[in-house]
């Protein structure tokens, strides 16, 4: 166990289980991983899918729409789950 208070993430296990989640659903090719949703021809499904994913593997649930924002890439979804979670300074 990591010591954390129950439902508490660390910023570094919620960077590392998002990246794997992204390059996962969008089948990102080496070299583009700081490529945005788009770049990546991400739709609607792959939405969802990044959504559901890490709601069940991370407990953090964010809207579809925060997909679609205005910097659709890796950090900024990082920040997204980061700001919903209970995240712990470990």
């Amino acid at each position: 166990m990591n010591g954390n208070r129950p439902g508490e993430l660390s910023l570094s296990v919620i960077e590392g289980k998002v990246a794997e989640i992204w390059k996962h659903v969008l089948d990102v090719p080496d070299g583009m991983e700081d490529a945005t949703f788009f770049d990546l021809e991400g739709e609607s499904i792959s939405a969802v899918r990044l959504v559901s994913r890490i709601e069940d593997e991370l407990g953090v649930s964010i809207d579809v729409g925060d997909i679609f924002e205005e910097d659709p890439n890796l950090e900024a979804l990082v920040r997204k789950v980061a700001g919903q979670a209970e995240v712990s300074a470990v």
